[in-house]
């Protein structure tokens, strides 16, 4: 364990850390079992039952293993689930889910959701539900988790036909963004198409760029979309491309149409604003 200094207040700190995560502490020059307050204070786990402090919440009945000891954590009440790996939180009571990786939170009753990766969560009670997105949440401490918050992803796509296609959420294909019940979600997309190859009418370089932007909202389970859509700036032979917002299901789709044989490369950088009422609407 890296050495670490004592916290204003207290006359302990870490001083080591077991195979299961236990975490001992010193007073300068004695290993002593921190209590409660110390453990939290440095941002580690109690255990009221064992009477232990770890850096992780573990289970020796578990018939696989798991390590998350790669995780950092500083503040109390901050929680790591099983199976958390590579993951930096800083402030206090946030939580990340299991089987996630790779995740950074700064602030205050944050949550990162089960199987989530490569998410920044910033502010107070922001909720990252997808993968690669950046979320800012600015609540009040005592408002609901994800009342208020902006999203940050990204959907792609490629094309080689005319046909209308769906985009993806961080271009894998099969995968988009949810909207959660009863909430309403302005959207911004910037959106842009460059040619990359093909037969058709038209050159390699070709390109096109819009503003997708409306509203999405989730009444009970059921999607409804408000849309509109500006040509921002394009080049060579690309008036049949555009991109269009849609819903299916809970889902939020962007989908995209491209020309007969061009081969076009799809970007869409979608911020949402979003406000989850705790109501049924």
């Amino acid at each position: 364990m890296t050495a670490i200094s004592y916290l204003t207040g207290f006359d302990v700190k870490p001083l080591s850390t077991s195979s299961l995560g236990i975490v001992t502490f010193t007073d300068g020059r004695n290993v002593i079992t921190p209590n409660q307050l110390q453990c939290e204070a440095y941002g580690y786990t109690y255990d009221k039952a064992s009477g232990t402090c770890s850096i992780f919440r573990f289970n020796t009945n578990l018939n696989r293993s798991f390590s998350n000891e790669s995780n950092k954590l500083q503040g109390a009440g901050n929680a790591t689930e099983t199976g958390t790996i590579n993951t930096y939180i800083i402030g206090e009571k946030n939580t990340v889910k299991g089987f996630s990786r790779n995740n950074i939170i700064v602030g205050n009753q944050n949550e990162i959701a089960n199987s989530v990766s490569n998410a920044n969560v910033y502010g107070t009670l922001g909720e990252a539900t997808a993968d690669n997105s950046i979320v800012l949440g600015g609540n009040a401490p005592t408002d609901n988790l994800a009342e208020r918050q902006s999203i940050h992803l990204m959907y792609g796509t490629q094309t080689t036909a005319g046909s209308t296609v769906d985009s993806y959420l961080n271009n894998i294909s099969g995968n988009y963004f949810t909207i959660p019940d009863n909430t309403a979600m302005y959207f911004h997309a910037d959106v842009l198409a460059v040619r990359v190859g093909g037969t058709g009418a038209g050159s390699t370089g070709d390109f096109a760029s819009w503003v997708e932007r409306g509203v999405v909202i989730n009444k009970s389970g059921t999607l409804s979309i408000e849309r509109e859509r500006d040509s921002i700036k394009s080049s060579g032979t690309v008036s049949a491309w555009r991109p269009t917002a849609t819903v299916d299901g809970t889902n939020f789709i962007m989908d995209v149409r491209g020309a007969t044989d061009v081969t076009i490369e799809w970007a869409s950088n979608i911020r949402f604003t979003q406000i989850k009422t705790g109501v049924a609407l």
